[in-house]
């Protein structure tokens, strides 16, 4: 049944209302239970005031430099498609960051993200923004796999060669990731030998378009939000837990970034299983695991409630029916 205009206004107005509301509700229900940010309030009590907030603005600052560097992959990415303006692009990323939130394994960032293309495009541009998470779970693969095995070695008493094997494993998956990277368009030639595929295949034909060049810099993008979103637990770590080994504190951070990319959740109950891996990752170098539990909490909101919120702004200003999603 075709919508008149009317009915289109209506309709969108609902959406965006009722994006909002699950976004509110979502985000009010986890912080009012949320005890590991109760005791993150606890811990900077117990601190000069100050100090904890040029540390906490730090972190919030590497958080809006984070996502400003994945506006700039995003335009990167997209301009294949459909060449996007600064505006355009901030407002297409943090509306993905709200959808993201009450969604299975961030897959809303995906439709989120999208809407503010034009509708023929907007296939074409999940792939191309696929391509761009890829590059960050690559990252997060590599340096996860191989801190696994760094930590096999270094904690758990195995035998020799189960250790070899170990680093073996690891050293063979963070290859794959990365042979598979450069080699994106292989999901498109995959893609086109599946026959009920078919009516997809066109959309993702644009793999065959990045160049080697292009996906180096669409990782080099990449590695710097990944060098951004470890700094801010290695800033708030050496403030709180200044005794923590240095090296042995930013591989398990890695070590946790891959265990979130492996486990499905959504964004609002992802605290728990980050809770739960620093909880017990840290507890081979530290006896502060509530201080660490606080620490990842605290990251968990900021990188990821604070930019939904913000987020919330810009849905208003999207049409989810008609038009090319930009009002």
């Amino acid at each position: 049944m075709l919508l008149n205009k009317v009915q289109k206004s209506y309709l969108n107005i609902f959406i965006k209302v009722l994006i909002v509301a699950l976004t509110s509700w979502f985000v009010y229900s986890k912080i009012t239970h949320q005890q590991n940010l109760k005791q993150f309030n606890a811990l900077i009590s117990e601190f000069d005031g100050s100090s904890i907030w040029l540390i906490l603005g730090v972190v919030v600052v590497m958080m809006f430099a984070n996502w400003s560097l994945e506006v700039i992959k995003w335009r990167h990415l997209s301009k294949k498609i459909e060449p996007l303006g600064w505006w355009t692009a901030i407002r297409s990323v943090f509306c993905g960051l709200t959808w993201a939130i009450f969604t299975p394994n961030r897959i809303g960032e995906y439709g989120g993200r999208v809407l503010l293309l034009q509708p023929e495009n907007r296939a074409s541009g999940a792939v191309a923004m696929g391509v761009g998470l890829f590059a960050q779970l690559v990252l997060t693969s590599v340096f996860g796999a191989l801190s696994i095995a760094w930590f096999v070695q270094t904690f758990l008493p195995t035998p020799v060669f189960v250790k070899m094997a170990v680093w073996m494993i690891a050293i063979i998956y963070a290859s794959a990731f990365l042979i598979l990277y450069f080699n994106v368009h292989w999901v498109d030639t995959l893609v086109g030998k599946v026959k009920f595929l078919a009516k997809v295949k066109p959309f993702f034909s644009i793999l065959e378009d990045f160049t080697s060049k292009e996906l180096c810099h669409v990782l080099l993008i990449s590695f710097a939000r990944f060098a951004i979103f470890t700094s801010q637990y290695m800033v708030l770590m050496l403030f709180f837990l200044p005794e923590l080994p240095l090296l042995s504190m930013v591989l398990m951070i890695f070590i946790l970034f891959f265990v979130q990319a492996a486990v499905p959740s959504l964004d609002l109950f992802d605290f728990s299983v980050r809770s739960f891996v620093a909880s017990n990752l840290y507890a081979y170098i530290t006896t502060q695991e509530i201080a660490v539990m606080a620490i990842v909490s605290f990251v968990w909101f900021v990188n990821l409630i604070l930019p939904a919120i913000i987020g919330t702004f810009f849905v208003f200003q999207v049409n989810y029916v008609g038009g090319n999603g930009k009002s």
